[in-house]
């Protein structure tokens, strides 16, 4: 079905949530496409099984509602994520990662709930495919019009989980039957051959060198994290710690993602 070259499985996830705030806003439904090196497919939800809606703990604004239809009575019975937290980070395991504004929001939030849970969600090592970004420099338009351009169909029930997904799915793979083999321009110097290689559709995913997943703390030209928010940015971490001792503190303090905070942290532990 998919012409995607894997070296390991490839998951397409989904989020409905409380709203976009990545610190504060919480899951309301997921839903997972796992593509496998041999062409298998498997889905969470299952086939034929129910939407996986979760419990927020938090209130639902009605203005969330209108988007993705869940409303706060859906949720009252519905399993908080720290209860299906393992189930998901045990079928998310060894995969790599791809989504429609994944990078910037879906796997931010997601990681997020893993550490409330208390689940250290390490996406090193792991190729981060945003199909957004991919459609976004090459078509720009949204996920219904990428569905109606590649795949000729309607996108129904729009800001549903799983449909959502599956056109995901779908679209990235429209696009590497249209485009693989073309040169895509990346900034003023760099250029890359589009592939169906997961390592080259991360790279143009993922074009900024993030430490943390919201791009807080990024790599400088010689591969030292810097600061990229605030008065330090620019500047090298591991010297503003040294020079500014309360600083740490500071951040560990303020209101960050707890990802973020997980890295800051790391950075700290690391030092000489």
């Amino acid at each position: 079905m998919f012409q995607f070259k894997l070296k390991r499985p490839l998951a397409f996830f989904d989020l409905e949530t409380t709203g976009v705030d990545v610190g504060r806003d919480r899951i309301v439904e997921i839903a997972i496409l796992k593509v496998m090196p041999n062409g298998q497919v498997h889905k969470m939800p299952a086939e034929g099984q129910e939407r996986l809606v979760v419990n927020p703990e938090i209130p639902i604004p009605l203005e969330s509602s209108l988007i993705h239809g869940i409303y706060p009575e859906d949720v009252r019975s519905a399993p908080l994520f720290r209860d299906i937290a393992p189930k998901i980070y045990q079928f998310l395991f060894d995969c790599d990662l791809a989504g429609f504004n994944s990078n910037k929001f879906d796997l931010p939030l997601l990681a997020e709930e893993f550490l409330r849970a208390g689940i250290d969600f390490d996406v090193e090592g792991r190729n981060l495919v945003d199909v957004q970004v991919l459609f976004h420099l090459l078509e720009p338009r949204n996920l219904s019009a990428a569905y109606q351009l590649y795949c000729q169909k309607e996108l129904v029930d729009a800001h549903e989980a799983m449909p959502d997904v599956i056109a995901t799915a779908e679209v990235l793979n429209a696009m590497i039957l249209k485009y693989q083999g073309q040169e895509l321009k990346l900034g003023k110097e760099e250029q890359v051959v589009i592939s169906n290689e997961m390592e080259v559709l991360h790279h143009i995913s993922e074009r900024k060198k993030k430490v943390d997943l919201m791009g807080q703390v990024v790599l400088n030209e010689g591969g030292s994290p810097v600061f990229n928010f605030g008065k330090h940015k620019g500047k090298l971490v591991e010297e503003i710690f040294k020079s500014e001792p309360g600083y740490f503190g500071w951040l560990m303090q303020a209101d960050f993602p707890l990802y973020t905070k997980k890295v800051f942290k790391d950075i700290k532990e690391n030092m000489a």
